[in-house]
C-alpha cells in the first residue's frame, strides 16, 4: 500500500496544484518512481489511497499496466491519517500482510530486502535509518538489531510489513500508524531492519530540491506556504 493522500501543508504552493505524490523528482512524479520500486521487488499488486487531489494520481497511474503492476484505489472523503487510511482500505488488502510505503520519500533501498511474512511474535517491521542532520530527533533506539526503545538514534523510513489481522474489526477513523508502532514496541512485537544508504522524505520545498539537485533535476519554483 503506499500512502498517498495527504494534504502537504509545507510543500504549499505547489500542494495547491498537485497531490504531493506527485511532486517532481528528476524530470517525474515522485510516486512513478515509488511504483517502479515496488515493481522491481515484484511487488505488483498495489493499493493506493486518495484524498487531496486524488484523482490526479488516479489519472496518472491509472490501473497501473503501463507500470507492469496492479493497482486498486482507496478512497478518503475524510482525510484519515497514515493509520486509519489503512483500516479503510483493509477490504482491498486482504489477509496475511502487506508492505506500506508512505508517499513522500525517496531511497536507494531495495525493496526487495523486505520480509515476505512476519514471525509470529511480530506484529509490525519497520524499515529505520540513523537519524538524518535535518531532524531535530529521532523516533526509535535501535541497538543490536532490536528496537529497544522509543528515541533519537534511528527515524521511521516510511517503509514496513504489517499483519493484516492486527486491524480487522476496527472502527474507520483518523489515527496515525504510530500509534500500532508504539504499541507493538511496548508489546514487544516489533521487528525492524536498518539502512543506511539514501533516504529522504520530502517535507518542505527545500528538501525537494535537495532531492533534485542530488538526482541532477532542476529546483521547483515558489515558496512553501
Amino acid at each position: 500500500m503506499i500512502l498517498a493522500a495527504g494534504r502537504g501543508e509545507r510543500l504549499r504552493p505547489l500542494t495547491d496544484r498537485i497531490p504531493k505524490p506527485l511532486a517532481p523528482v528528476g524530470g517525474e512524479p515522485l510516486i512513478v518512481h515509488q511504483v517502479r520500486w515496488l515493481a522491481a521487488a515484484n511487488i505488483r499488486d498495489l493499493v493506493i489511497n486518495l484524498h487531496h487531489l486524488g484523482a490526479q494520481i488516479e489519472d496518472l497511474l491509472g490501473d497501473g499496466r503501463d507500470l507492469g503492476v496492479h493497482i486498486r484505489y482507496s478512497r478518503e472523503p475524510e482525510l484519515l491519517d497514515t493509520g486509519g487510511g489503512i483500516v479503510n482500505a483493509l477490504p482491498l488488502l486482504g489477509e496475511g500482510f502487506f508492505a506500506v510505503l508512505n508517499g513522500d520519500i525517496y531511497t536507494d533501498f531495495p525493496f526487495s530486502r523486505l520480509p515476505s511474512t512476519l514471525p509470529e511474535d511480530v506484529d509490525a517491521h519497520l524499515v529505520l535509518t540513523p537519524r538524518p542532520g535535518y531532524r531535530d530527533k529521532g523516533d526509535f533506539e535501535y541497538l543490536d538489531g532490536e528496537v529497544v526503545d522509543r528515541g533519537n538514534s534511528h527515524v521511521y523510513c516510511g517503509i514496513c510489513v504489517l499483519r493484516a489481522e492486527t486491524f480487522a474489526g476496527r472502527p474507520v477513523r483518523p489515527y496515525s500508524l504510530r500509534e500500532d508502532f508504539f504499541a507493538a514496541l511496548a508489546a514487544g512485537r516489533l521487528g525492524a531492519q536498518t539502512w543506511n544508504g539514501y533516504w529522504t522524505d520530502i517535507g518542505t520545498l527545500e528538501q525537494l530540491n535537495e532531492l533534485n539537485a542530488f538526482l541532477g533535476g532542476q529546483a521547483i519554483a515558489g515558496e512553501p506556504g
